[in-house]
C-alpha cells in the first residue's frame, strides 16, 4: 500500500502553509485545508452556471478547486479559487465580479466572514 504524502504541487504547498496558522483558529479555514489536501482527482470544478445557480448578488466564493466556463453568469460576485480557466474568468469580470486566488481571500478576509464554499 503506498503512503500518502499530501499534495505534490509546489503551489498547493505554499498555500496550505499559508493557511496553517488558521488551523485551530477558525472552522472555515480547517475544511478548506482539508479540502485542498485531497488528490487533485477529488478536487471540485466548479462551472460558472452553477455559481449563477447557488450565489446570491455581490456575495463572496470560494472554490476549493478549479473554476470552469461552462454557462453564464449575470450576478456580482466575488469568486476565489486554485485556478481558473481563461473563459471562466473572462465571464466572471464581465458581469462586473472579481477574481482572486485562495491567498488573496485569505489576506482580505483572515476571519473567514460571509464567504461560502461551493462544489
Amino acid at each position: 500500500m503506498v503512503k500518502r504524502t499530501g499534495p505534490t504541487n509546489y503551489q498547493v504547498q505554499l498555500l496550505l502553509k499559508e493557511l496553517e496558522p488558521k488551523l485551530h483558529e477558525s472552522n472555515f479555514w480547517r475544511r478548506v485545508i482539508k479540502d485542498l489536501n485531497k488528490p487533485t482527482r477529488q478536487r471540485r470544478e466548479v462551472n460558472i452556471y452553477k455559481i449563477n445557480k447557488c450565489a446570491r448578488d455581490g456575495e463572496i466564493i470560494l472554490v476549493p478547486g478549479k473554476v470552469l466556463s461552462v454557462g453564464e453568469i449575470d450576478k456580482k460576485v466575488e469568486v476565489a479559487a486554485m485556478n481558473f480557466s481563461e473563459e471562466a474568468k473572462r465571464k466572471i469580470i464581465q458581469a462586473k465580479g472579481k477574481v482572486m486566488t485562495i491567498s488573496e481571500l485569505l489576506k482580505n478576509n483572515p476571519e473567514g466572514k460571509k464567504v461560502r464554499i461551493l462544489g
